[in-house]
């Protein structure tokens, strides 16, 4: 299923991905930093989502509560609990 999540206080507008099984893929980052959200989405392609909460949730980016890292776990846990 693909799934969509807006983002709240980061550069990112957007994150979009598929879930299935629990597992994420194909991640997409819409706005932010570029490279480096094309890394982090390498890095967790074909994780559960309960990995990626589990590495990402909390990061924050300078003097924001949050990051487009932190919202990327938001968003899979919201996806994951949507998917049942």
């Amino acid at each position: 299923m693909r799934y969509s999540y807006k983002t709240r206080g980061t550069c990112s507008m957007q994150i979009n991905f598929d879930i299935n099984n629990d597992i994420i893929t194909n991640i997409e980052f819409i706005g932010g930093c570029n490279g480096n959200l094309k890394a982090i989405s390498k890095l967790v392609d074909g994780m559960t989502a309960d990995e990626i909460a589990e590495k990402l949730a909390g990061n924050t980016c300078g003097m924001k509560p949050t990051s487009c890292a932190d919202q990327l776990a938001k968003a899979v846990m919201e996806a994951k609990a949507s998917a049942k």
